[in-house]
């Protein structure tokens, strides 16, 4: 088939080498305009386009997928169908309809669960223990069009969003070349989502990151799992007086492994710390790193990155500190 797709991050790429090495002629790939990024504010190239341009395939990058000029510009190049896998913005009706074949989207869920902009972080954040990729068809409600095809991930308990993005990414690519042979073959069947069991994903951001102590602890792992790498979950310092105010992300939870803390494996621990409200530092061990308290149990924070600094482990980050016993998060 002759593929338009559209994409922006690395999640597509897999899709795009499947797609290629199953013989489909990508006619074109559609991604967001270069954006000024890092300290230089330098136009930074998505990997979407650096893979079509590596690959000779025309690049289009308009500021509106709906613009006349960029619909007419796809048109010529004559696609068959259009794959959409993390483009980051809604099609309209006419960038939708264009192809004969219509537009299919590889999501990163087994849908109608976790509709929206960021299933992946939001399977780990709610503790699910299954996930997966679905291919729609693309329709004007969001998510909300037939499934032509699925595939489960287990999500095992120490899985972090990362991970899972990885695994969704192959998944998808592999799921996306039967969907489209069973297109070509008259074989494709095309099954209606039960809105009734619609739930949602929204997008998160770093405000939404910002951790809450007063959850339980196993709430409080999934939160940084969820968000390891981005948008990482975070909270702010009380103490040592030469660092309160700033952030501090926080990542793998039980890093210690069995018996690291004095209690369960796993790094999180349901027992309560006597007198410790919920962000408590109860030890910042330079051996061992960091247990907090939560609103049921603590938990073993096993990396940080501290404002401005690389990640590490929390270990590590302690031993640099000039008082261990004086870390506190506000």
């Amino acid at each position: 088939m002759r593929v338009l797709f559209w994409g922006t991050p690395e999640f597509g790429l897999p899709s795009l080498e499947a797609m290629r090495g199953a013989g489909h002629d990508i006619v074109g790939v559609v991604t967001n305009p270069d954006r000024p990024a890092g300290r230089g504010r330098r136009p930074r190239t998505s990997p979407v386009k650096a893979w079509a341009l590596e690959a000779g395939v025309p690049v289009l990058q308009p500021e509106r997928p709906g613009d006349e000029g960029f619909l007419a510009a796809a048109r010529r190049l004559r696609p068959d169908i259009s794959v959409v896998a993390a483009y980051g913005r809604l099609l309209p009706p006419a960038a939708l309809d264009l192809p004969p074949l219509g537009s299919l989207n590889v999501h990163a869920s087994l849908l109608p669960a976790l509709r929206g902009a960021a299933p992946i972080n939001w399977a780990i954040i709610r503790g699910h223990r299954e996930s997966g990729v679905s291919i729609q068809r693309m329709v004007q409600a969001l998510d909300a069009g037939p499934v032509l095809g699925r595939t489960r991930i287990p999500i095992p308990a120490a899985m972090t969003a990362g991970e899972l993005y990885a695994e969704a990414a192959e998944a998808g690519g592999m799921r996306l070349v039967a969907v489209l042979d069973d297109l070509a073959s008259g074989r494709a069947v095309e099954r209606p989502q039960d809105d009734a069991r619609a739930t949602w994903a929204p997008k998160l951001d770093r405000e939404t990151a910002r951790i809450d102590w007063s959850l339980p602890a196993a709430e409080v792992a999934n939160w940084l799992r969820g968000c390891d790498p981005w948008p990482a979950a975070w909270t702010s310092l009380a103490a040592p007086a030469a660092l309160a105010g700033l952030t501090l992300q926080c990542f793998e939870p039980g890093v210690g492994g069995p018996g690291a803390d004095g209690g369960e494996a796993g790094g999180v621990h349901p027992g309560t710390e006597p007198g410790a409200t919920p962000g408590t530092v109860v030890r910042a061990d330079p051996a061992r790193g960091l247990r907090v308290a939560t609103g049921e149990g603590t938990i073993v924070v096993g990396a940080v990155k501290p404002a401005g600094r690389r990640r590490m482990s929390a270990a590590e980050w302690v031993r640099g500190l000039p008082d261990a016993k004086e870390v506190r998060f506000a």
